[in-house]
């Protein structure tokens, strides 16, 4: 009698996982390819010939937006286009996006899924003018399409456009600054690897626009107790992940109200650890956790920072003008653009000039380091002149975004 033998193939739950992304991603593409197949056969037989503008599906001015965090940058352009009247696709990757809770009658939101599905339609887009905070477009997944005219990426940032990951920024028509310093690496970069020059316009920082007239209206504490706020980067030379305990506890011991704002992609790539600071500290009165969308009810209350090279001290200094202390963090650039300049960011020395530098052996005696920290004429002037290069334009950002794009297309 012959022996039968069964094969079991086992597939771990992550590679399923990948596997049936992959599928998902596969199929929406497919799908699209289809669907502009579909539209390029209607328009031969119906004989028409043209650029961009030929097929029903074209859409003049396109925003794309890949998570509700980046509402605060495109809310401003949002804003003026519906105030001049003029209709704007707003494609975002978040269901629960604020957008839909405006009452636009000119911009026009739709979500468009997430990751690749919402990539597989971007990819066949047929657009006038797209802008987006995305970087490596034409480098991972996000193609650029035949039929989309110009790719603009927005920074939402105001410290180096260098520091997306490497070839972040070249694949782009323009990139709109928030300072007229970050044109020069840009520059640099386009000359080190021989690709065409992109249109550098300096347009200032939508979001800070936005925090600015927000943290107006936050109000001021009746019985404000001395408060520091821990709002460091992500990652293994992040504050929380480099030090965890041996910074909290000691801040926790002082009797100050402490903040902590871990960054939002801690969450999601550093759980346990946050699971495991958190539980450590449930019983003390004294330290919160802030995880709210917006920072700056944690800013306004704050009277110091603690953070290491996340861009949240811009944020806070531009915004509050308040001291800032900084741990270093040995910053590994190789996986980033500013990798291949070989020279200090921007955002690094200008730290050194306006933060206050908070070594590890201070820690244990960290309450006498920050009451000696005072703030000082020297440090106000630094935070001043940082301000006045980095965020140029205050105010103006959603408007000379819009003189952008309607001049590029033509309006």
């Amino acid at each position: 009698m012959m022996n039968s033998t069964v094969l079991t193939l086992y597939i771990d739950p992550g590679t399923g996982s990948m596997l049936f992304s992959i599928l998902i991603g596969a199929a929406a593409t497919l799908f699209f390819l289809a669907k502009a197949l579909f539209l390029k056969l209607k328009l031969f037989f119906s004989g028409k010939k043209g650029g961009v503008a030929a097929d029903s599906s074209y859409k003049k001015y396109v925003i794309y937006c890949e998570g509700k965090q980046y509402w605060n940058v495109f809310k401003p352009v949002a804003d003026e286009f519906e105030k001049r009247g003029i209709e704007l696709t707003y494609y975002t990757s978040a269901k629960d996006d604020p957008v839909f809770n405006e009452t636009y009658k000119f911009v026009k939101p739709e979500f468009i899924g997430e990751g690749n599905v919402a990539f597989a339609k971007l990819n066949m887009l047929s657009a006038g003018f797209v802008l987006m905070t995305t970087p490596g477009l034409q480098v991972y997944q996000l193609k650029r399409s035949k039929r989309v005219a110009h790719y603009s990426h927005v920074l939402h940032m105001p410290n180096d456009a260098t520091t997306y990951r490497l070839f972040g920024l070249d694949y782009f028509d323009s990139v709109l600054l928030t300072g007229d310093y970050q044109k020069d690496d840009i520059r640099a970069l386009e000359n080190q690897r021989g690709i065409p020059q992109k249109e550098l316009v300096t347009v200032g920082c939508t979001y800070l626009d936005v925090l600015s007239q927000k943290i107006k209206s936050v109000p001021q504490e009746e019985n404000h107790p001395f408060t520091v706020l821990v709002s460091p980067s992500w990652g293994k030379v992040g504050v929380l992940a480099r030090y965890g305990e041996k910074l909290l506890d000691p801040l926790v011991k002082t009797g100050w109200r402490i903040i902590v704002r871990p960054h939002p992609q801690s969450k999601k790539s550093e759980p346990e650890m946050l699971k495991r600071l958190e539980t450590r500290y449930k019983d003390n009165k004294n330290l919160e956790w802030d995880y709210e969308r917006d920072n700056i009810y944690s800013m306004k209350k704050a009277d110091m920072m603690i953070s290491d090279f996340s861009g949240i001290i811009f944020d806070y200094t531009f915004l509050c003008d308040k001291p800032v202390m900084y741990v270093s963090a040995d910053m590994d650039l190789m996986p980033y653009d500013a990798y291949d300049l070989n020279k200090q960011l921007w955002q690094f020395a200008v730290l050194e000039k306006m933060g206050i530098k908070l070594d590890e052996k201070d820690f244990d005696n960290i309450k006498e380091v920050i009451q000696n920290a005072s703030d000082s004429p020297e440090l106000a002037a630094q935070r001043k002149i940082a301000k006045e290069t980095a965020w140029m334009h205050i105010g103006e950002a959603g408007k000379r975004i819009a003189d952008y794009m309607i001049q590029k297309t033509g309006d």
